[in-house]
């Protein structure tokens, strides 16, 4: 076999030993839900606007043991999914999960993303989380799912970070020069992983790090297993990961978790370094703020193929005939006081809750304004938000 193909086969065999990730089998739907998956909240996100069409095809690439899938399929009822993944042992719980949940319109396929040509026509959306980094040619990969990207359509892509899981490296090394010989004995790697952090010193550092951010999943060996004996892993930096976005040839369009991005957060008692830092590059920004905050495990970002039909509802005009609805990933409505897209609380004023208590989907903007005390900059601060969508008249 190739380099290549061996390291494939190391961890299909990694996932055939531990299906991944080992969350529970429900008889129902899975519980809440993830923007990133909801087709009509990630359009908005990525274009300022409601999609056009709901109709659409998603590709689960790497799909494990198929979390995320049954999720597309639930939060995404006009569309069709495929899934596809390495592991046979993966891929046969992810059956039975959607079976089970009546996620009854997905597909799914013993494929490598490297060889994902082979599934017929285009894809509206490719989830890809959490894969890429563990290939043993990601700019391979994802060149390979850019090219099954159908014009206007998004990838959300998750990987690691370097920064932020250093300690998670070290394990890694120090399990396999225990394990010598035995490296890719999964089931070994394991148990000499959990007798290290046992014996450590509660004060040492992999130790502290592990009980701080990880010590509760990693109490399956499936998870343990992912972290800490996994056969391959690239980790990355800004720098690094624009290379790989660049070898996409697809549009960045931003980090999904945007609030992490914000350098305020970090130097907001210093407005002159804030406006300084004004002079800097998008990549040197982003750069700026993992230097500051070395805790990012990884980066989760939306890429697009163009043409994308962006709306910035900057004409008062065209915000007045535009249709408000409400955001399908908000939870607690109506009320005042409800979570968000990102599961963050948000406290509306009297005015913005009669607002959005009167988004029909049917009403234009100007319809609800004409009883309703709010100013446009009040809708648009809505928008801002991810509280409304917003389609064009």
């Amino acid at each position: 076999m190739s380099d290549s193909q061996t390291v494939s086969a190391a961890v299909a065999k990694l996932y055939n030993t531990y299906p991944f990730p080992p969350e529970a089998l429900l008889d129902e739907p899975p519980p809440g839900y993830n923007w990133r998956w909801n087709w009509l909240a990630a359009h908005n996100f990525c274009t300022g606007q409601k999609p056009r069409r709901q109709d659409i095809r998603i590709l689960d690439a790497g799909c494990g043991t198929g979390v995320g899938t049954e999720y597309l399929v639930h939060l995404n009822p006009q569309a069709s999914v495929v899934g596809i993944d390495l592991s046979t042992g993966a891929l046969a719980v992810a059956k039975e999960r959607c079976q089970r949940s009546g996620a009854n319109r997905v597909e799914f396929h013993h494929l490598s993303l490297f060889d994902v040509e082979q599934l017929p026509g285009e894809f509206d959306l490719i989830n890809c989380v959490g894969v890429l980094h563990h290939t043993p040619d990601p700019i391979r990969g994802i060149q390979a799912l850019a090219k099954k990207l159908a014009p206007g359509g998004f990838m959300h892509i998750f990987v690691y970070g370097e920064l932020g899981r250093w300690e998670i490296q070290l394990m890694q090394k120090a399990i396999a020069l225990i394990q010598g010989d035995k490296k890719g004995d999964y089931r070994d790697g394991v148990q000499v992983g959990r007798q290290i952090f046992a014996s450590l010193p509660e004060n040492n550092r992999i130790v502290k790090y592990d009980k701080q951010r990880w010590s509760l999943e990693n109490n399956k060996d499936e998870y343990f297993a992912d972290m800490y004996v996994h056969p391959q892993e690239i980790d990355y930096n800004i720098e690094t990961l624009f290379e790989l976005i660049d070898a996409s040839g697809l549009e960045f369009i931003g980090f999904s978790n945007p609030s992490f991005w914000d350098l305020e957060r970090l130097l907001g008692k210093a407005p002159e370094l804030v406006e300084r830092a004004k002079e800097l590059s998008d990549r040197q920004l982003y750069r700026l703020i993992e230097l500051l905050d070395p805790e990012v495990t990884h980066y989760e970002f939306f890429l697009g193929r163009p043409p994308l039909i962006k709306a910035n509802w900057s004409d008062d005009n065209a915000l007045l005939a535009a249709i408000p609805e409400l955001n399908p990933c908000i939870e607690g409505f109506p009320s005042q006081c409800f979570f968000n897209y990102d599961y963050q609380i948000v406290n509306l004023s009297v005015a913005e809750f009669e607002f959005m208590q009167r988004c029909d989907a049917n009403s234009t903007v100007a319809d609800i304004l004409a009883s309703v005390q709010l100013e446009l900059d009040g809708v648009r601060t809505l928008l801002q938000q991810q509280l409304i969508l917003l389609t064009p008249a």
